[in-house]
């Protein structure tokens, strides 16, 4: 069976506890999901692609994210991988995804998948909250830990997130595989809730007995993330939180995570609605979707393509090049919540 094969080799590639792996197969991998290479009986290379939403140019498109791929010791080196990754893209496009994502496990990686046109877009800030001496703010407000799935808790994260307007997105589902997952390593998901309306939510890990850190967090106001904060700190008896946040600026920030346009009309068709300010005469090359060579001509809003170069001078760009312009616009954001 392939599920136990691509369990077989993750288990041999990755370093992941027993519990983890089992929550994974169980609750994220599907055959339509994965992708693999097999010699003879046995899978050589395996990757999964799984679905999450992206809020993008003001509207909203499906992404990919790349998770688990690996290859066999015995067959590293070989371009197994970029036969794969080649074999991924061609199914994304024809399943109507528009943009792959994924966070290298290693540096050395970011160099390794821009040469498979991605670029490294998503940033973050990593800020040291130390709590302070006195309460910020009176007793009208509680604090809650949730384990368990709440739909009130979902529909708050789901409303905050939806506010960034270029960030990955979580479905409901994909909320209970976080909880399942913060279950695992002793995480939990924080609420700060006043009157019985939530006004602030912290997804927060340990990372030893009197260090955590915050994965995500959202709030009505400043203040109240800050409460939070506060109050987290005052519940786990620590000093003070590591917090992972959106960057202030496109340019700031730390590596975190990249992407890859899959679908460069459909891309360019947002953007251009979005900027319609901007006029571009693109000639576009990919070295593994070939569907998106070619030219793109982006005026007032709208963005045609052709096969044929029109006459004009042309902005030469790879699609790694192309996202890296196309995200440098705004300030992509995801979050340390993807499985």
């Amino acid at each position: 069976m392939i599920r136990e094969k691509v369990k077989n080799l993750w288990k041999l590639c990755f370093d992941d506890s027993k519990e983890f792996i089992e929550m994974y197969f169980r609750l994220r991998y599907n055959n339509d999901v994965n992708i693999a290479i097999e010699s003879g009986e046995e899978v050589i290379a395996a990757l999964q692609m799984l679905p999450y939403p992206m809020t993008f140019c003001g509207g909203e498109i499906n992404t990919a994210y790349i998770s688990g791929a690996c290859t066999h010791p015995d067959y590293r080196n070989r371009g197994v991988m970029h036969e794969l990754l080649s074999q991924a893209f061609t199914r994304m496009l024809r399943n109507n995804v528009a943009v792959s994502t994924l966070i290298p496990a290693e540096p050395w990686l970011f160099s390794y998948y821009a040469r498979k046109g991605y670029a490294a877009v998503f940033n973050y800030n990593s800020i040291t909250f130390v709590s302070p001496a006195a309460p910020l703010a009176k007793g009208v407000y509680t604090l809650k830990a949730v384990h368990e799935y709440k739909a009130d808790v979902y529909e708050y994260l789901n409303r905050k997130l939806r506010e960034r307007p270029c960030c990955i997105q979580h479905t409901e589902k994909d909320f209970q595989v976080i909880l399942s997952d913060l279950r695992l390593s002793r995480g939990t998901v924080f609420v700060l809730s006043r009157g019985g309306t939530i006004t602030a939510l912290a997804i927060a890990y340990p990372a030893s007995e009197s260090q955590w850190y915050i994965g995500e967090i959202v709030s009505d106001t400043s203040e109240t993330g800050s409460l939070l904060l506060q109050r987290i700190c005052t519940k786990l008896k620590v000093p003070s939180v590591e917090v992972l946040t959106p960057p202030a600026d496109r340019e700031s920030g730390k590596h975190l995570g990249m992407a890859r346009i899959i679908n460069a009309k459909a891309v360019l068709q947002l953007y251009a609605a979005a900027h319609p300010e901007q006029e571009l005469n693109i000639q576009l090359t990919d070295e593994q979707v070939s569907a998106n060579n070619g030219y793109y001509y982006l005026n007032n809003g709208m963005c045609m393509n052709s096969a044929k170069r029109l006459p004009g001078s042309h902005l030469a760009l790879t699609i790694g090049e192309l996202t890296e312009k196309v995200f440098s616009s705004s300030v992509p954001y995801m979050s340390l919540m993807l499985n």
